[in-house]
């Protein structure tokens, strides 16, 4: 009989905590942001074009402006513009842009351009990998 009163104990708390579950999973998600760093709301304007990053598998190596590659440095590859232009990219899923300088050729895979991971870092899309920026010319601050 003992035994029977335990098992009904561990039943009552299992439907209690079953009960409560899907407020705590409602409370979780309540507090996560719904904006996607890397998922623009609306249409893209032209011009735009997806972007992605890389780091440390070419940390150190030569790029093609002859210099090495660093990869927490604000910098990028571009298929077509100059080495050593310097261009202001923006992640319009978050508005956050940044200044990077072209030093190397690419990216493939159909992207528009390739950022170091400290670029990525700022933008917010690190983490997501791949984001839609927009890319337009801009004056390097000193």
């Amino acid at each position: 009989m003992e035994s029977l009163a335990v098992n009904d104990m561990k039943y009552v708390a299992l439907s209690a905590a079953k009960a409560k579950l899907p407020l705590i999973v409602l409370a979780l998600f309540s507090f996560r942001s719904t904006a996607n760093p890397c998922q623009p709301t609306g249409s893209p304007p032209a011009g735009a074009v997806m972007a992605s990053w890389y780091g440390k598998e070419h940390h150190g190596q030569i790029t093609a402006n002859g210099r090495k590659f660093d990869e927490h440095e604000l910098t990028a590859a571009h298929p077509t513009l100059p080495l050593n232009t310097y261009i202001r990219v923006e992640n319009l899923a978050n508005g956050k842009s940044v200044g990077v300088t072209i030093t190397d050729r690419g990216p493939g895979y159909g992207r528009g351009v390739d950022l170091s991971e400290g670029a990525a870092e700022i933008l917010g899309m690190r983490r997501c990998g791949l984001a839609l920026v927009l890319v337009t010319s801009a004056t390097k601050q000193r």
